[in-house]
């Protein structure tokens, strides 16, 4: 099973720079999207579907932000849209599909950048995900989670660590959330395949940093440890150029 995820940063914007002809030509099983930014009368799901894929989308209540979607070409056992805590569900942020005994989420993680409260918003949902999520292990213990965590755990996963180190999603305490997170049972798909590897699934758009690689590895395929061993192949797809982000790949037995 070939597994991707992609923060489209506007799955509209996306389309119009290609992204359908690019998703044919990749063969994924199952697709999770973040930061759609529509709603659902504005989704045009013929394109996908025409592909063979059966389309799931949930949307922020306010419209032009947030969003997830997962496309999948064998349709689900189970959809469940959002955590059951209204305050996150209203930013769409959180869709699951479950397949058998396997589980796969599309989860967009709020971002710190546009001041203090919103930062205190994301160390809330953060802990608030994290008690979601061993608590949902209990049930469906093969889980993948995969989307934009707003993080770069290490500094090999930026490109700056030392002149990011007191700007959101590399602050110490977002960092020591990831490593609990890990530790009650996760593994970072990529980092366990490449331990050594520095590529990156961010860039900015400001001062042409993604032309000189000024980047960040914000966008993950977690899998619960029950997985780990099946796990064949995880890499960044840089060439996609669709977004501010670029793709990350699983392929699991």
């Amino acid at each position: 099973m070939k597994i991707i995820t992609y923060n489209v940063n506007g799955l509209r914007a996306a389309i119009t720079k290609g992204f359908p002809e690019w998703l044919a030509k990749q063969e994924a099983d199952v697709v999770c999207l973040q930061e759609t930014k529509l709603q659902p009368e504005q989704f045009p799901s013929e394109i996908f579907e025409s592909m063979g894929y059966h389309c799931y989308l949930y949307s922020a209540q306010k419209r032009g932000y947030s969003g997830v979607a997962l496309f999948s070409k064998t349709e689900p056992d189970q959809v469940v849209y959002g955590m059951g805590i209204e305050r996150y569900d209203n930013e769409g942020r959180f869709l699951r599909a479950d397949f058998g005994d396997l589980s796969i989420v599309s989860v967009y993680h709020p971002s710190g950048t546009s001041g203090e409260e919103r930062q205190a918003f994301k160390m809330e949902w953060l802990e608030e995900f994290q008690s979601y999520v061993v608590k949902l292990r209990e049930a469906r213990p093969n889980l993948i989670l995969c989307g934009d965590y707003n993080i770069c755990h290490e500094p090999i996963d930026i490109h700056n660590p030392k002149g990011n180190e007191k700007n959101s999603g590399f602050l110490p305490e977002e960092r020591a959330w990831m490593t609990r997170f890990l530790s009650t049972g996760f593994t970072d798909t990529f980092r366990c395949l490449h331990p050594d590897l520095q590529q990156y699934t961010w860039w900015s758009y400001r001062f042409n940093s993604r032309a000189q690689n000024k980047g960040w590895r914000i966008d993950y395929c977690m899998v619960t440890n029950s997985l780990k061993s099946r796990v064949q192949k995880a890499y960044i797809l840089n060439g996609a150029c669709h977004s501010d982000h670029c793709p990350a790949v699983i392929e699991i037995e």
